[in-house]
């Protein structure tokens, strides 16, 4: 439904517009029909003015009269006119002057809708009576023997009216009837003119309608209200008092018959205009643009876009319609009394991308814009982080491939590499993909490994993947940890192995002689350990083998030597004799078991110690690459074996010590320093520095000379022992 605003314009028009006002013309007396012989003045006045100023001119049946004042005596009848210098010619008054004998006046002026008085007037107006009123033949009610009467509300409809009465004539009433009269109602407005801004006006262009009436000059006081049509629909909010309706926009539906009604307010007097045809013309629709937002058709996926089209010119209802490359039917369609449409794209997707125009059109035919191209850039998705290596367990040494790559997400993406949060490097995938870094990998490269991708709307983070760079295993150690130096039959000896390099869980065996004892494995450094409680079977050789699953290692091999006896002494006691001589004693003792020991040494067998001799030209290392036991095809060891350390353990012999048995041997032992090459000088190499640690752990310097309580109650115990001695340490090398 159309909507129409209605603009109010409180004071109504009272007269048209270039036109002066009319002049007034007044009786007096007020009756416009008077007695043949009678005078009647005749007044003329404006309505700014009581009384004409200048010249007035009056005219008799339309013809003009000599006479200027504004005031003047008549005796003739007539229709009577005036006029002034600041106003038109009034309406005419018509004014009788009648021979009979009894005559009807009507008060002067008279206008529509009044209350008018009629008087039945005679002659003789005393010897008149039994007055009776009649209206187009019929007598009025309420109107005999009455001197003058009221006619309510009358109106401009030609209607006659007479009156009758009897007079009196010496004896006699004789009946009169006079002339009939038709009474001269005024209007009280004029009938109203409907007056358009424009007959054909462009559609969608404002109109005002104007209902133009004008007030009697003689009524300036009555209040009118207007109401404007449009063939039988009634505009705007209906009556008003306001004679002026604007439409803010016409459309061609608008066009039709038009006219008004004015009426006063009390409803005595409506008045309808003449017809008007209005017809509302149509502008074709011109210079129809797309235009898109964000501005600049670079759009980001998930955003909302925006299409615009308008037109520069069209009137009307206008259609319309925007359009994709490649598709056959329209995005979307509207109808609207508008210049300009929009329509929404929400979220726009990566297939949102291509050209785009829009049609407009007002029922001449479809006009189109121009093309715009849409293009949709994706933000990056969490990228993948990938190993590219060239086994399934990465090794010290092997090249790694970090590869990162993104799933989605325009180019160009630039790549960050991240380990353990601090940056690596980064790459660029000018054309989308992944990208690489390369890596020559140390142990140190374990950790955990990232990346990023950002491409300018957002960086995104990959997933944290775990490297574990495998170091192979080391040379392991082996340690035999006893409670005692010498190891005894019923001890619990502890084979701790260990290699100082090598990625965990590392598998540890324990060998003895040809026989795997069992294994330990390790899932975190300090090597792992192998209990045994001793036997007299148990003395031999030892040795172990680490593997992490890079190849095994084999440590070197110690050699054992279990007693059978459960006694415990750490040395000989020496009671109540001098240092020099007991150091005497001992030397050549030392010195008749090296003679011994050379003299029960075999080739290629142990001794009677648990020494195994060899040839000088066995002095090669041995073979580490059997993965799980020794071979005993193959020699165990190519140089003399090292000497085990049993705890507790003890420190060198000082070179510089006073004792003089002490730093003899130790001279000895070093002056064979560097007879290694020589299985048999350093084996007697070995046997003295053993020979020494003991001597020294028996005689400490601050000791010498002098017995404690309990040697003393145990001296002959360490006299048996003493032959032992020597034997039991040169079975102590490892």
């Amino acid at each position: 439904m159309l909507l129409w605003l209605l603009l109010l314009i409180l004071t109504p028009g009272r007269e048209q517009s270039g036109v002066a006002p009319k002049a007034v013309l007044l009786l007096d007396p007020p009756w416009s029909t008077a007695f043949k012989g009678e005078k009647v003045a005749l007044i003329c006045s404006s309505i700014s003015h009581s009384l004409a100023q200048g010249d007035t001119y009056w005219y008799r049946d339309e013809k003009l009269l000599k006479v200027k004042h504004d005031k003047i005596q008549i005796t003739k009848p007539g229709n009577y006119q005036c006029k002034t210098r600041g106003s038109s010619l009034s309406d005419a008054v018509h004014v009788e002057f009648s021979p009979d004998w009894l005559i009807l006046q009507a008060l002067h002026p008279v206008f529509e809708g009044d209350n008018v008085i009629l008087r039945c007037q005679g002659k003789d107006n005393k010897n008149t009576h039994q007055k009776v009123y009649y209206k187009d033949g019929k007598q009025l009610p309420n109107s005999y023997n009455l001197d003058k009467i009221t006619v309510n509300s009358v109106s401009r409809d030609n209607s006659k009216y007479h009156c009758t009465a009897y007079r009196k004539f010496y004896i006699l009433d004789i009946e009169e009837t006079s002339k009939p009269l038709n009474i001269q109602v005024q209007e009280l407005f004029l009938h109203p003119v409907l007056r358009a801004s424009s007959s054909t006006p462009i559609e969608g262009s404002p109109m005002t309608l104007t209902c133009e009436t004008q007030l009697s000059p003689q009524r300036p006081d009555v209040q009118l209200q207007f109401s404007l049509f449009r063939d039988s629909q009634t505009l705007g909010l209906g009556w008003s008092r306001s004679p002026r309706l604007q439409i803010p926009a016409m459309w061609t539906e608008d066009s039709g018959s038009y006219w008004c009604e004015v009426e006063t307010v009390t409803h005595s007097i409506k008045k309808r205009s003449l017809r008007s045809q209005i017809r509302v013309q149509r502008v074709p629709v011109s210079n129809v643009n797309l235009e898109i937002r964000p501005t600049g058709g670079q759009l980001i996926e998930g955003e909302n876009m925006v299409l615009i089209c308008s037109v520069a010119q069209g009137s009307g209802t206008v259609t319309f319609s925007w359009h994709k490359e490649g598709r056959v039917r329209s995005l979307g369609r509207k109808t609207q009394r508008s210049l300009l449409a929009e329509l929404h794209v929400l979220t726009v997707k990566e297939s949102d991308a291509g050209r785009y125009y829009c049609a407009a059109d007002n029922v001449h035919s479809p006009i189109l814009s121009t093309w715009i191209r849409v293009t949709v850039r994706i933000p990056v998705s969490h990228p993948v982080l990938t190993f590219r290596a060239p086994r399934a367990h990465t090794v010290v040494g092997d090249l790694l491939e970090l590869h990162c790559e993104s799933p989605r997400g325009s180019p160009p993406i630039l790549y960050r590499f991240y380990h353990e949060d601090v940056t690596l490097g980064n790459s660029s995938a000018p054309s989308g993909g992944g990208a690489s870094f390369n890596l020559s990998l140390t142990a140190e490269h374990s950790g955990n490994y990232s990346c990023d991708a950002d491409n300018g709307l957002g960086a995104q983070h990959s997933h944290g993947v775990s490297l574990r760079v495998t170091v192979p295993v080391s040379r392991p150690v082996l340690t035999l940890r006893a409670p005692r130096a010498q190891a005894v039959v019923g001890d619990l000896l502890e084979l701790h192995c260990e290699s100082l390099r090598g990625s965990f869980p590392i598998l540890y065996w324990f060998y003895h002689e040809d026989d795997t004892l069992g294994n330990s494995s390790a899932h975190s450094g300090g090597g792992a350990s192998f209990n045994l409680s001793l036997t007299t079977e148990h003395s031999g050789n030892y040795s172990c083998e680490a593997d992490n699953g890079l190849g095994a290692q084999h440590s070197k091999v110690v050699t054992l030597n279990v007693t059978g006896t459960s006694r415990n002494r750490t040395g000989l006691t020496a009671a109540g004799i001098t240092g020099l001589v007991l150091s005497i004693l001992v030397l050549a003792a030392a010195a008749a078991l090296l003679h011994y020991a050379r003299a029960r040494r075999k080739p290629g067998g142990l001794s009677a110690t648990g020494t195994s001799s060899h040839s000088p030209s066995e002095c090669q290392e041995p073979s580490s690459s059997r993965p799980s036991r020794i071979d005993p095809q193959e020699p165990t060891h190519s140089k003399p074996l090292a000497p085990m350390e049993l705890e507790p353990m003890y420190s060198n012999v000082n070179p510089g010590d006073s004792n003089p048995i002490y730093s003899q041997i130790w001279s000895i032992w070093h002056t064979k320093e560097n007879s290694a090459n020589c299985p048999m000088m350093h084996q007697e190499h070995e046997e003295l520095t053993v020979l020494y640690s003991e001597l020294k752990k028996t005689h400490p310097d601050d000791s010498a000379g002098e017995a404690t309580s309990r040697d003393r109650a145990h001296e002959e115990d360490d006299e048996e022992n003493y032959e032992n001695v020597p034997r039991v340490l040169l079975a102590s090398d490892h």
